[in-house]
């Protein structure tokens, strides 16, 4: 298990962790969002966030993840979240959650000589522009599994995951105060609205967080949430950056103060022409060799290890080849497929 704090988090995984970190936050979620039958069974005053991050280093670029004790069923259990920040599903996600999912049970019987292993409920939160089609069973990734008899589909481990697409939620489906319901909007309108439609979400939660009682609150959480905005968010152009200054001049004047002070300190730190389209390359290059990896493993596990020159031209591709790439493995019959892809 690597310490959260010690890798670079990437803006999406900052945000996702700054607003979850909030025990009020995860618990309204849980609350909201939660099957009735298994939030009966959890008990919401007893979470308690664990230190740590159990996703491969590789992975980082594109998966958070956040793990809470609490009891459920009357006895000590968790609650992982896996944050997916990336704009496409990825189809091994089950198989990813199973791997983290298997280091907490190991942890807790290597580090408490416990006997039996805790129940653990895996939540999914995806965000990207692409809907989530794929199947939510670790057994969707075995083909022609429904066609194995009883006895072999015994003998094979499988377990369902709970999705949350973000991208498919209307503002009736977002349920929560006012910061649970910021993030999931901000959250699902980062990759899914220009800048000109964007500036209606800040409005948004700017009106939102004026109205909180502990204004102070209300108005860290609006830098939280502006600094996520303006760094990972539709570029905003000088004119749309004044719009917004200007109207939360009249609507939240503190706001209005924190927007023009991050934006100029956001420009000091280079997110901002040259600068921050390096920023955004090296960004996207860790996704991209993420996205790599991935490819590579599903397409030795569909159609068997691949030749050398293979996989060096599929390390050298880029960010938006690969999410095509992914989205076509499925269709893929022969490795005379993947050669006329990559152009071979």
């Amino acid at each position: 298990m690597k310490d959260s704090e010690s890798k670079i988090q990437n803006p999406h995984d900052k945000f996702f962790k700054e607003t979850f970190s909030n025990p009020g936050v995860a618990r309204d979620f849980i609350e909201n969002y939660l099957p009735e039958p298994i939030l009966k069974l959890v008990d919401l005053n007893d979470l308690e966030i664990q230190n740590g991050s159990h996703v491969d280093e590789e992975l980082s670029a594109v998966f958070s993840d956040m793990l809470f004790r609490t009891k459920i069923n009357q006895r000590d259990g968790y609650l992982y979240f896996l944050f997916e920040h990336k704009s496409y599903p990825d189809r091994m996600v089950a198989l990813q959650l199973l791997t983290y999912m298997v280091r907490i049970w190991n942890q807790k019987v290597n580090r408490e000589n416990d006997t039996h292993i805790p129940v653990i409920i895996p939540l999914v939160i995806y965000h990207g522009k692409t809907k989530w089609k794929i199947g939510s069973m670790l057994s969707d990734l075995i083909m022609d599994f429904e066609t194995l008899p009883e006895e072999v589909k015994q003998l094979t481990p499988d377990y369902r995951y709970l999705i949350y697409d973000l991208s498919q939620f209307s503002d009736e489906d977002i349920k929560g105060n006012a910061e649970l319901t910021i993030a999931l909007s901000i959250f699902r309108d980062i990759f899914n609205k220009n800048s000109q439609e964007f500036l209606e979400t800040i409005f948004k939660a700017a009106r939102a967080l004026d109205e909180l009682e502990e204004k102070e609150t209300g108005l860290q959480y609006f830098e939280t949430c502006m600094r996520y905005i303006l760094s990972s968010g539709p570029p905003l152009s000088k004119d749309q950056l004044n719009t917004v200054i200007k109207q939360l001049e009249v609507t939240y004047k503190k706001g209005s103060e924190v927007t023009m002070t991050l934006a100029e300190v956001l420009r000091e730190e280079g997110f901002e022409k040259g600068i921050e389209k390096g920023i955004e390359k090296g960004i996207e290059k860790g996704e991209a060799r993420a996205y790599s990896k991935m490819a590579i493993k599903a397409l030795s596990k569909k159609l068997g290890i691949l030749p050398a020159e293979y996989r060096e031209k599929l390390v050298q591709l880029d960010l938006i080849t690969l999410e095509t790439l992914n989205e076509e493995i499925d269709n893929f019959k022969s490795i005379e497929d993947v050669k006329k892809f990559l152009g071979l």
